[in-house]
């Protein structure tokens, strides 16, 4: 029986892959390398970070730059590997448990059913179980790949999983699974994540390049609480769709048939950038073994948002990282990374 652990079980380590396409934060890629060695600097304080690189090349120069920002280089883990991005959390495999044993899915990944370079991100699941030692098994269903990203999911390890219906459902727009039904994720989410139960929200945020991941909207901080992001200015285009999706969780049960508690986490001042709507979302936090990252923005509800998150998180230190730079790619801390459970 296969069971997909909470993020804030005990973790091994974190997935990573240092950008070598400028081409996702254009204009911003030097600044770029830097806030990835930030990121990766507080990541390896506390476990191992197994870390894509393009070649060896590139890993020389990363080596040099972790020993410039005075990095644990013993918690890093290189994996050489070229791929087309570096968003793990989408392209890499999803870990779970399968008995008393690990088990690598590989989700049959596809540029978000949008972007036609991903030839190479389709090959990370296989490299990563490679190197951490493990099974890969291709997601299928009714004798067809199934596609899903890791950020279009979130679980309490208890059964309980939340997703959106903008990414999964729409009919139109970067359609994962054609012809997909409510009902067939729910059998693929059974059997392949041990989830009993699936809670359904509506729409994501303006701007948000995947077209609805709940890890820019909604998260589990515990196997009872949900904290989910609130617009409060009632002319922002976010305000509707998110107020909806609050309305969806108050009504919503867990597998225990108990209401979910929600925690209400607001959403940072508009970000523009170059004329677009960047998809900046304080829920897009990463919780690791000893704390949990936060995506900060240059904000005034950054202190706001570090308080309610750190409130939901007692025994571990909250961070704040600055991600100014890093959401010009569409994606912050959650988004870049996957953890590996233990």
């Amino acid at each position: 029986m296969r069971r997909f652990p909470a993020e804030w079980e005990k973790q091994q380590g974190l997935l990573l892959c240092f950008p070598h396409n400028g081409n996702d934060w254009p204009g911003k890629y030097g600044a770029i390398q830097w806030a990835f060695v930030e990121f990766i600097k507080k990541a390896a304080l506390i476990e191992t970070v197994f870390l894509v690189v393009a070649d060896k090349k590139l890993k020389e120069k990363v080596e040099g730059m972790l020993e410039t920002a005075h990095v644990n280089i013993k918690n890093i883990s290189f994996i050489i590997h070229k791929t087309n991005r570096s968003w793990m959390r989408d392209s890499g495999p999803i870990i779970v448990k399968n008995g008393d044993k690990r088990e690598a899915l590989n989700f049959n990944f596809n540029g978000w059913a949008k972007y036609n370079n991903f030839k190479l991100d389709k090959l990370v699941p296989s490299k990563v179980a490679n190197h951490l030692n493990m099974p890969l098994t291709q997601v299928m269903y009714k004798g067809k790949p199934v596609v899903l990203e890791g950020g279009a999911i979130d679980v309490n390890g208890k059964g309980t999983l939340i997703t959106s219906e903008e990414c999964l459902l729409h009919p139109t727009i970067q359609i994962r699974n054609k012809n997909f039904t409510k009902v067939d994720y729910e059998i693929i989410f059974k059997e392949y994540l041990g989830i009993s139960n699936v809670i359904w929200v509506g729409d994501g945020i303006v701007g948000d390049d995947t077209h609805g991941h709940i890890d820019d909207l909604c998260r589990f901080v515990n196997e009872d609480t949900i904290i989910t992001v609130i617009e409060s200015n009632p002319k922002s285009k976010n305000y509707k769709p998110l107020q909806d999706n609050l309305k969806r969780l108050k009504k919503a049960v867990l597998e225990n048939g108990k209401s979910p508690k929600i925690v209400e986490l607001p959403m940072p001042t508009p970000l523009l950038f170059d004329g677009i709507h960047i998809p900046a979302s304080y829920a897009n936090f990463l919780i690791l073994n000893q704390c949990v990252l936060v995506p900060t923005f240059n904000d005034v509800h950054d202190r706001e948002a570090l308080n309610i998150i750190a409130n939901c998180f007692p025994t571990r230190e909250v961070i704040g990282i600055s991600a100014i730079d890093l959401i010009w790619g569409f994606g912050t801390l959650h988004c870049l990374s996957q953890q590996i459970p233990e």
